[in-house]
């Protein structure tokens, strides 16, 4: 049952920053509150928490498995590498759609490049000025495009 418990808890917490919110958040406490670790919480407090990921689950049967991935991969990850993670997705949701396009591009390219292709790519980007990058996001649409 703890396995069980903590597996759902890593998956919610892997997925936490790109689950939309479903309801309006309810406000900060006016003092911060010490919470229980999960074995503490009430079934309840459990519950609220889990409802997001639960909708989500099975809302989306063709996304389990990236779910589930993405929550081993979070599990696996350090604590720096968790903050980088949520630094980037902070970066992300801060964009302009037209910034989130190229990045998202951008990311497709490189991730099927090797690092030495993807260091020249990420530099020649950097030099290239706002028309050079419409022509070469013209050149290689993302898939959302």
């Amino acid at each position: 049952m703890i396995l069980h418990s903590r597996l759902l808890w890593l998956v919610l917490l892997a997925i936490a920053p790109i689950v939309p919110a479903v309801a309006q958040p309810a406000p900060p406490p006016a003092s911060p509150v010490a919470l229980p670790d999960w074995e503490h919480l009430t079934p309840q407090q459990r519950d609220t928490l889990i409802a997001v990921l639960r909708q989500r689950w099975d809302e989306a049967p063709q996304q389990r498995a990236r779910m589930l991935q993405h929550a081993q991969r979070w599990q696996n990850m350090t604590p720096a590498q968790r903050r980088q993670a949520r630094a980037g997705l902070d970066r992300y949701r801060d964009m302009s759609p037209q910034q989130r396009r190229q990045a998202s591009a951008l990311f497709e390219q490189m991730r099927s490049l090797p690092p030495q292709q993807r260091d020249s790519l990420r530099e020649r980007w950097q030099a290239m000025t706002p028309e050079q990058r419409e022509d070469w996001l013209r050149q290689h649409p993302s898939k959302e495009d």
